[in-house]
């Protein structure tokens, strides 16, 4: 991995456009500027990646030729980005959004994730970050085209209307926005443009279809694994076994010889072989020795890593919640319940493996390919290169996955390292196998609930402890303050009307290196509170949904998914033969979500049949797409759920391939039902929480069905 540890590596780069209006193609560029808060990882950062003032982020392009170009400023790893984030801009822009062009931004401040403080795709905040900010983008390039034309005809501007690219002055005379761009791009942007109500939106909140799937359908969608460069050649690289581990020398001799190869090169965290073709690269790789330092890693073991976090979990944490006093209404209760819940590595696994395309020249460097955190890749490869950040090209391709494995950035180092090289530029591939043994995995965790009922059953004190090790603090170490990350403790507050709450987090350093994975934190919490709060229905002798409604009564967002999710799934009547339900809800990114699994149990198989999911995701931009992100989330959740675990053994991960990290397939797949529920609430994310609630609704069906408690993913029957 490439850390960022001296002051060069530190500069998360200040690169693309200047702020502002200006000629384009001889049209109309046109910046938004956003004032919102500069998001949680700002502070975290270097200085140099924090943008002073104004952070534009949204950019459209009106061309003389009449072309509309949409600037999409997050990268699309299925999300549904390339369609809903250009949405919001043709919305008040009065453009058909099948008619517009759009780009993929490069890097640099105007681009800047301000709910992050950096320029990452992650955590939800694509359409929440944007929502405002996009449609006043859209709205200042209509206005300033709008008057454009208007000082032309020498009228006021609010005699033109607009339609469809087409500006319509008195008497009918018309202009296309390309006939006015030039003229336009010489206006001053208004400050305040007035945004449309919601209910003259003519494309946000429509069921638009996505504007990527022609492209993945025809094969012309570029992913990084499809780039292609003049004299471009291939690399395959052969990592230390164990993570951390370097290399200490080599022989090539053998591989040198083999048709295509190019050079065998070493680079900070492995050795390279450098051919005409990926194949040519990896056959000649399988000959090359390589002796390595292992490093500390080496003494890994999963059983060493469980028993050192149980330790560690009987440490009293920092505290991260507090409400009422704890201790006295845990001594007062009449009941008392505890229940510890454990949650293993899991690996990201997206469809296409890291890979990584770089140029290094003298005097510049472009870096192609598919990343979640360009300012990183920037930063990186101005450490690696010695050239300045404006020396540096980044050109964002499709995701093939993401899921927060490409926030971070070792394979687009090992790629400029070795494009550095050669001296050409050099497209690194990784297998598989590379894929699942050098991950960045999601954290283990171990949480710990205590609980206090009263008489009637409910519950009068609870406390949450869990322990896990922090991904922030390796990224953004000065992001984590008196032993509390923020990214540890999404959803680790239970919702629920409970007088006396105490909430605890240890960190925990395992030795293996962790990332954010889908939903981050909440798929870790929610299994743990949701598991529990069942557990205090069943011993309260109280129906799960019932039990959760009397404790919801100031939560009127939650009462509303619950109560649709029961109804919709027959909640309360009978199921079919062999089969039970389980609940389970949450609140992730601005999102609320209840859902209802039914499943049957057959020796120690498990089967989910049917899942029924209510969201309410607040102001929707496309329905399309939020449908497609909950069934995907669910899919995704579920192998998690039933399969998903990463073991080690003598420092090395033991799972190569789905052959041994299986996930669901389309046979396995269950029925997905999902209600959304129509809201005017500001817009949440979708495109992770969901991943967290399926794992405590199938746990809980299956307790339904046969009374055995599962506390440990993945699910498994004795």
């Amino acid at each position: 991995m490439t850390t960022l540890q001296n002051s060069s590596r530190r500069q998360f780069v200040k690169t693309g456009t200047v702020v502002g209006t200006g000629l384009f193609s001889g049209g109309l560029l046109v910046g938004c500027a956003m004032m919102p808060d500069k998001g949680p990882m700002a502070s975290a950062l270097p200085p140099s990646a924090t943008a002073p003032g104004a952070m534009p982020n949204a950019w459209v392009k009106v061309g003389t030729d009449n072309a509309v170009t949409i600037i999409c400023a997050r990268a699309e790893m299925g999300q549904g980005v390339f369609t809903s984030m250009p949405m919001l801009v043709a919305e008040e822009l009065e453009v058909d959004i099948t008619k517009v062009r759009i780009e993929m931004a490069p890097a640099g401040e105007p681009y800047t994730n301000t709910m992050l403080g950096g320029q990452i795709t992650g955590g939800s905040t694509s359409v929440r970050e944007g929502y405002d900010g996009l449609r006043v983008a859209g709205a200042q390039a209509r206005m300033m085209l709008v008057a454009a034309a208007a000082e032309r005809w020498k009228v006021d501007p609010s005699a033109c209307s607009v339609a469809d690219a087409v500006i319509t002055g008195p008497g009918g005379q018309k202009l296309t926005y390309g006939e006015v761009a030039e003229a336009a791009s010489r206006l001053t942007p208004p400050k305040e443009p007035k945004l449309k109500a919601a209910k003259d939106f003519k494309i946000v909140g429509k069921w638009v279809k996505r504007r990527d799937t022609p492209a993945k359908v025809d094969g012309s969608a570029e992913f990084g694994i499809d780039v292609k460069l003049p004299g471009m050649l291939y690399a395959a690289l052969a990592q230390c076994p164990v993570i951390g581990g370097k290399p200490v020398s080599f022989d090539a001799a053998q591989a040198k010889g083999m048709p295509g190869v190019k050079n065998v090169v070493q680079i900070t965290d492995g050795v390279a072989v450098v051919a005409d073709t990926y194949w040519h690269a990896r056959k000649a790789l399988e000959t090359v020795k390589v002796t390595w330092n292992e490093g500390a890693g080496k003494g890994l073991n999963s059983a060493g890593i469980a028993a050192a976090l149980k330790t560690a979990s009987a440490k009293p944490g920092a505290e991260y919640h507090k409400l009422g006093n704890f201790d006295a209404g845990f001594g007062a209760a009449a009941r008392k319940v505890e229940a510890t819940y454990e949650l293993p590595f899991l690996s990201h696994a997206p469809l296409e493996p890291m890979n990584f395309t770089a140029d290094v020249r003298k005097d510049s460097c472009l870096l192609y390919g598919p990343t979640q955190f360009q300012q990183a890749a920037v930063g990186t490869a101005a450490a690696i290169t010695g050239l300045k950040p404006e020396q540096i090209t980044i050109r964002t391709t499709f995701l093939g996955g993401g899921f927060g494995r490409r926030i971070d950035f070792d394979f687009i180092a090992q790629a400029v390292e070795i494009s550095k090289a050669v001296g050409a530029p050099v497209k690194l591939l990784w297998s598989r196998e590379d894929d699942m043994k050098h991950d960045f995995y999601r954290p283990i965790s171990r949480h710990t609930l205590s609980a206090g009922l009263g008489a009637n059953g409910m519950p009068t004190a609870i406390k949450v402890h869990f322990t896990s090790p922090s991904v922030t603090q390796r990224l953004f170490a000065a992001f984590v303050k008196d032993g509390i990350d923020p990214f540890m403790t999404e959803a680790a507050v239970l919702p629920y009307d409970i007088p006396n709450q105490l909430g605890q987090v240890v960190i925990h350093d395992t030795g293996l290196r962790v990332g954010y994975w889908r939903s981050v934190s909440h798929a870790l919490n929610v299994f743990a509170n949701e598991s529990f709060i069942d557990e205090l229905a069943v011993a309260a002798g109280k129906d799960p949904v019932a039990y959760r409604q009397a404790l919801l009564t100031k939560e009127p967002r939650y009462l509303k998914v619950l109560a649709t999710a029961a109804e919709k799934s027959g909640w309360g009547k009978p199921v079919p033969a062999g089969r039970a339900r389980g609940v389970a809800v949450m609140e992730g990114y601005g999102t609320y979500l209840a859902m209802v699994s039914e499943v049957s149990v057959s020796g120690k198989d498990i089967r989910v049949h049917r899942v029924t999911i209510a969201a309410d995701v607040g102001s929707m931009v496309n329905p399309n797409v939020v449908a497609q992100q909950i069934e995907g989330s669910t899919i995704f959740g579920l192998s998690a759920a039933l399969f998903g675990e990463i073991t080690l053994k003598d420092g090395v991960v033991e799972q190569n391939n789905f052959n041994d990290y299986p996930v669901v397939r389309m046979n396995e797949s269950p029925v997905i039902d999902v209600h959304m529920i129509a809201s005017t609430e500001k817009p949440g994310g979708i495109g992770e929480p969901l991943t967290a609630l399926i794992s405590p609704s199938v746990g809980n069906a299956v307790f339904a069905a046969t009374k055995q408690r599962l506390r440990k993913l993945p699910l498994r029957l004795a």
